[in-house]
């Protein structure tokens, strides 16, 4: 019966998270004005492509998706990189007040990202970057959750290793490339997923640094469009879709190494 009851709970739950998604899917291909009937329909009473047209054709989502997909893939690998070298650093090399400096970095954590945003955005003015790509890359190049991450899972790694390849006259940098970054792929997977979500679905930063409509991404484009189609639900509901199914598909690609990044990665010092 316990049982029972959890598997029920579970279902119920399921549902009511996916329904919104599926909704939202079958609005997408209803005809204009349809979604806003009521009752309301459920499934469309003949499937009506024209609003993904409209999207690709009329609105310029192609450009959008484009800034989006190259910004998100930067960030990830960028982050994947800089967080792998610090927290493989915190976690295995030696060097006076180690300890320290990664409480006072943790510290920083509590810091809300809003504080900052200024101060970052004056830097990347002077810097020349703002309305550019890498005004939204480099601040997220590395972060502290991310090495934490790192750190914590690299504690798992033997030093042994590490000692045997330092005798075979291995250099750091042939350890990180060859030992750390493939017994690290797990945490490095689940990491990419948090960031390249986080990347994908950000609004706020793209929309303060990006100046020009062309260097918009999806979330802000799909923002401004709500502004000027706001009557017409179906198209916006075309709009999420697109939004949502890039990372839909990466997550659901990458799930098992996202799990197993998760229930190994809280490994002690």
């Amino acid at each position: 019966m316990k049982k029972f009851l959890i598997i029920s709970l579970a279902v119920i739950v399921a549902v009511m998270t996916f329904t919104p998604f599926l909704w939202m899917l079958s609005a997408s291909f209803m005809k204009s004005g349809a979604a806003n009937t009521y009752p309301p329909k459920i499934f469309p009473d003949e499937f009506d492509f024209s609003h993904y047209k409209t999207l690709f054709t009329r609105l310029n989502l192609t450009r959008y998706l484009i800034n989006s997909t190259v910004i998100s893939l930067g960030v990830t690998a960028l982050s994947l990189l800089f967080n792998s070298m610090a927290g493989y650093a915190f976690a295995k090399f030696r060097f006076k007040k180690k300890k320290s400096f990664f409480k006072f970095l943790l510290s920083a954590m509590i810091i809300p990202g809003q504080v900052t945003m200024l101060p970052v955005f004056l830097i990347l003015k002077n810097m020349g970057l703002i309305n550019t790509y890498w005004a939204i890359i480099v601040p997220a190049m590395a972060s502290i959750f991310g090495i934490f991450l790192i750190r914590q899972y690299a504690f798992s790694i033997p030093d042994s290793l590490i000692e045997a390849a330092k005798m075979d006259s291995a250099t750091e940098l042939q350890i990180y490339f060859r030992i750390i970054l493939p017994l690290c792929k797990p945490i490095l997977v689940t990491l990419g997923l948090f960031t390249f979500m986080g990347t994908w679905n950000d609004f706020l930063w793209p929309l303060i640094v990006m100046t020009d409509m062309n260097m918009y991404t999806l979330p802000v484009a799909l923002a401004n469009l709500m502004s000027e189609h706001v009557q017409d639900t179906e198209l916006m509901m075309a709009g999420s879709v697109i939004t949502i199914l890039p990372v839909l598909v990466v997550f659901l690609a990458l799930q098992k190494y996202y799990i197993k990044g998760i229930m190994m990665g809280s490994v002690k010092e």
